[in-house]
């Protein structure tokens, strides 16, 4: 274990946590348990003017013992005090690590903040996922890294070539490159319904590139959320099973999330990956596989430590920071 020190935490604003299932509630819970402490801030809160390091208007605060366990609801009281106010700016390389931890959607203004981060880690400033990582492996591009995992996959702006993979394959899934939470996706089977609407919907007459996969009928058992964590595999994925008529099993958009042991496909994938991702400087992955194929791999800010310790009493976050700490120690 490493010696207390500060971490800073850039992430959406903390007032909207949902405590009882927010993945980066509980690294900062498991960190202040080792002794760490913490500050948060925004990526607007991030700044860099010339000639002076990057900075940030920082929250230095500690999270409160009325904190609800693991499967309870919302927290109704104050989970959190601040522990500083009006400090002003603070260098991000006075900081023991910056944890990266803010919600896609990956526009312009987060790649922005990925140089900045970058621009911080040249002054000595430990960040994870490193920012050159998180703009080299957008969520949905990433996965055309590993063709040898995912299902045959199509990224193009042309609706003749959405039509063309359509009519080989005939049951597809489209979806926007930037969505989140199951944001835009669709479903067309053989008959073709809607396919041309729903391409200009996404790709606004050739403006915008999608995506498009061939469905995989094994959603039905879910898709599986399998997190690595420096290179290794948790033993344990959360499946995320489509209810009622959805195709989606995003828990945003209704799934339901049952935790489960790794099959030996899942495990195969995440050993294999798993080193190779870690050294491009991505701590923490969540790769998402829908019957034995590889469909995202998610670098922003990946979930279900929750869900998957309080189903299967795996202490996921424990894993997360006994991972930062190893990073830290060998760099």
């Amino acid at each position: 274990m490493l010696a207390p020190m500060q971490i800073l935490i850039v992430a959406d604003p903390i007032e909207s946590f949902k405590t009882h299932k927010d993945t980066t509630y509980v690294m900062m819970r498991e960190a202040q348990r080792r002794g760490h402490s913490v500050a948060v801030c925004l990526t607007a809160d991030l700044a860099w003017q010339s000639g002076q390091p990057v900075t940030a208007k920082v929250r230095r605060i500690r999270l409160l013992d009325i904190t609800p366990a693991y499967g309870a609801t919302q927290a109704t009281q104050p989970w959190f005090e601040e522990t500083a106010t009006d400090e002003g700016r603070v260098a991000l390389k006075d900081f023991g690590a910056v944890l990266m931890r803010k919600d896609p959607p990956f526009d312009a203004e987060f790649i922005y903040a990925t140089h900045l981060l970058e621009q911080a880690e040249r002054e000595g400033a430990k960040v994870f996922n490193q920012p050159a990582a998180l703009r080299d492996h957008p969520e949905k591009l990433a996965l055309m890294q590993f063709p040898q995992y995912a299902p045959p996959t199509l990224v193009t702006r042309s609706a003749d070539d959405v039509r063309a993979f359509h009519t080989e394959h005939g049951d597809i899934i489209l979806k926007p490159l930037d969505g989140m939470g199951g944001m835009g996706i669709f479903r067309v089977k053989a008959d073709g319904l809607n396919l041309g609407s729903i391409i200009e919907t996404l790709n606004l007459d050739g403006a915008q590139t999608l995506m498009v996969q061939r469905y995989l009928p094994e959603i039905v058992d879910g898709d599986k959320r399998v997190l690595v964590i420096g290179g290794k595999p948790v033993p344990f994925s959360l499946a995320r099973i489509p209810q009622g008529n959805e195709v989606r099993g995003n828990l945003a958009a209704g799934g339901k999330g049952v935790a489960m042991p790794l099959t030996e496909r899942e495990r195969e994938i995440a050993e294999d990956l798993g080193p190779t991702l870690a050294a491009r400087g991505l701590l923490l992955v969540g790769l998402d596989v829908i019957g034995g194929r590889l469909t995202e791999v998610n670098v922003t800010s990946p979930t279900c430590f929750q869900e998957i310790t309080q189903q299967m009493g795996f202490d996921v976050a424990a894993m997360f920071v006994d991972g930062l700490e190893a990073a830290l120690a060998g760099a």
